[in-house]
Order: structure tokens, then sequence, then C-alpha cells
């Protein structure tokens, strides 16, 4: 299927020069993660919310299995390892079957709370892996939640789950038993009930179980392992193919056993690609003079940098990371990435210092470690973050009963 015609525009078949306006943002409001759930919610008429993806059509029970680091792209590349979901790429089976975006950066913790608030990151607030809380100076994780804050003063807004449970709909997660209490969860999946299994299967069985207690529903599960192979192994693994084919078992077994009047909705955080180890595609910035220059925070990922200055040298900070690297990344000031509308339409006002003075986003195949700082994250081979079509495009696929 075509993608989405603003994006298709983004990516000529020819080179083009890394200005700003070639940088291709997000479908905020038509196609994005964060307009998933909204359009459900409208389909079961619950109130507040409208249809914001023009392709699905109401289910009286509606599941979205969201499959950690798979993206349009892999899916794609390989039909041979997951027959079940390429098969989902058309229509063939009475769905959709299309490319959607994650939303910027295209990273874990910013996609979950995009799919569960129904919102932007530029809303909810969570605009990358690590960014600065204002209040005290320092980096927030916001994948492990440290340091600690108040979950609910850094994400103020309801989930689409708890509105919907409000007003009757049967709403259920069902995940591994590690995430039940953790803050990220708390601030961007729950409502309802919670519900932990260790194994896939044990999920798939149990989801098909929470979407037929509810004549209307809204059930959430999710997999995490084929975005871990990818980090440590590459998406070009063994290992991850493995995994690749694991969860293509687990799509088709849950989609066995829909119950009547039902849709499954097949999604994704963000897609991946490998960076090779060497000195040209790995940019170490603690070993970078020019790079570290008037920099007081390095924030972000490294396909997708929040840079924090130190007071007052915020313009040589972004003059600089021009120079050096303008050719490979689309760097950007805070006032342009938001006038872009990287972090989506609107940005509201306690969100506005936890992005970076400076944002840095990975055109070519390329990343910024910082090999001291962040030995763990420097060390994966599967990484992601920025705005290019293998990292930003997941899927939305659809089964109906």
């Amino acid at each position: 299927m075509a993608q989405p015609a603003h994006m298709a525009s983004a990516w000529p078949d020819e080179p083009v020069p890394l200005s700003l306006d070639t940088a291709p943002v997000p479908e905020y409001g038509t196609g994005s993660l964060a307009d998933l759930l909204p359009t459900i919610a409208a389909g079961l008429e619950v109130p507040g919310f409208e249809h914001r993806i023009a392709e699905l059509t109401p289910a009286d029970r509606n599941c979205v299995f969201l499959i950690d680091g798979l993206g349009w792209e892999q899916i794609k590349a390989h039909p041979g390892e997951a027959p079940f979901l390429a098969s989902l790429l058309g229509s063939s089976r009475g769905g959709t079957g299309r490319p959607i975006t994650a939303g910027f950066p295209a990273t874990t913790a910013t996609s979950l709370a995009s799919v569960g608030t129904g919102r932007p990151p530029g809303e909810h607030g969570l605009p990358g892996y690590t960014v600065r809380d204002p209040a005290i100076g320092e980096l927030m994780n916001q994948l492990r939640w440290k340091p600690w804050t108040p979950p609910h003063a850094w994400q103020p807004y309801p989930t689409v789950f708890q509105i919907a449970d409000t007003v009757g709909v049967h709403t259920a997660q069902v995940s591994s038993p590690t995430f039940r209490d953790t803050p990220l969860t708390k601030v961007a999946l729950s409502g309802g009930t919670f519900h932990g299994r260790l194994t896939g299967e044990e999920r798939m069985d149990l989801a098909a179980g929470q979407l037929a207690a509810g004549d209307r529903s809204l059930v959430y599960t999710y997999y995490s392992e084929v975005d871990g192979s990818g980090h440590r192994f590459g998406v070009d693994s063994d290992a991850w193919r493995g995994q690749l084919m694991c969860v293509d078992r687990l799509v088709q077994r849950l989609a066995e056993q829909l119950p009547p009047r039902a849709a499954l909705y097949v999604t994704a955080d963000h897609g991946m690609i490998d960076i090779p180890f060497d000195e040209q595609s790995r940019i170490d910035f603690d070993e970078d003079w020019e790079l570290r220059a008037g920099v007081a925070l390095l924030g972000g990922e490294g396909r997708a940098r929040h840079v924090y200055a130190v007071p007052g040298a915020a313009s040589d900070v972004l003059a600089c990371w021009r120079e050096v690297l303008g050719e490979q990344f689309w760097v950007a000031s805070r006032d342009e990435a938001i006038e872009a509308g990287w972090f989506g339409p609107t940005i509201d006002e306690r969100v506005h210092g936890r992005i970076g003075d400076v944002i840095a986003a990975a055109h070519d195949d390329v990343i910024i470690t910082a090999s001291v700082n962040e030995p763990n994250e420097s060390a994966m081979v599967g990484v992601h973050g920025s705005m290019t079509p293998v990292e930003q495009l997941v899927p939305l696929l659809e089964v109906r009963s």
C-alpha cells in the first residue's frame, strides 16, 4: 500500500539537501499512533473522541496488539519469516493493511504514551528516551523512570482506557507481570484491569477471552522480545528472525480466537535499523570536543538527540552541530522543531523545557553514541528514534471476525 501522501513526498527518489523542510513530519491527526485509540473509542461511542483514521470502521470488540520494535519495513522485507503478518499488509482478510507513523521520536516510551493517551508527544510530555526535567536540571529516563518523579505530575492526562472504562466499555491490558505497576504503565496504559502473563501464548489466549468478556471491549496486549533481539543482535540476525517467526505465530493464534464482532489491530511503537560499528557510522559524543562544546546535557538517544546547552550557548551549539552533522542529520533548534510540528501541532507549557535546545534527527545510517555515559546504549546493534521510513513507519494491520 502506498505511504501516506505527506510522507511519500518527503522521501523522494533523488537525494535532497538536509534542510528542515525535507524532514518527514509524522502524520499527527490522521495517521499516527496517537490517532489509533481515539478512532477505536469513537467507534465504541465513547464521548469526546472523533474518528481520525479514515480506513478504520467501528467494531464492538477491539484488541490492539503492539509488537515492540517491528516496523512496517521489517514486515515487508521478511515475508518468509512472517507469512501471516505479510498476508495482512493488503486487505485480503477483510481489513486494512497500511503504515502509520510512530511520532517523533520513534522510541518506546514516547510511542506507548501516544498510544495510550491518544495525544502526541508535545501534549503527553514524554518527548524522548531521556529528556531534561526542568525542575531539577537533570536527565530523566522516561522508560525506566529514573530519577523517580510523581507519574501523574509528569503526564497528567487520562488514558483512553480510563475514559472508556468510565462509560462501561470492558477495558483490559494483557502484558508481562513486570509492567503491572511501572510508572510508564500508570501514565500511558492504565484503565480497567491489568492481567500479567509470562508467555506470549498465554497473553494471546487471555486477550481473546477479555475481548469476549464485554459487549463493548477494548483490550491491549504487548510483546517485547522482537525489540530486544534487534537491539542485541540486529534486525539482520538469526536471533531477530527467530523472534519474528515466533510473533507471527502469536498474531495468528490470537486472530483465530477472535470472538464475534471483533477487530484485531496489530501495530508497533517503532521500526529499527542496524548501524555498523565503525567511526564513520558511530560518532562518539564523549570523544568529540566540537560536539561537546557548550553542551550541558546530552539527552534522547543515538538517532534522536536532545541537546541541552549551557546558559547563553544555545545558538553556538546549534551552529556547531549543523556544521559538523548537517549532511547526516536534520538539526533544529527547539523553536524550529516545534514550529515544524515534530512533536505534534501543540506543545503544553510543562513540556516546552523538556525538549532540547537543539534536536538532531538522523537521516543517514549513522548514530551519535556516548561511550562513557551511555555504554549499554552505545553497544546496541539495532537502534531507532528518527524520522526515516524504517524507524518511523509502523504497521496498522487488521483482522476481523
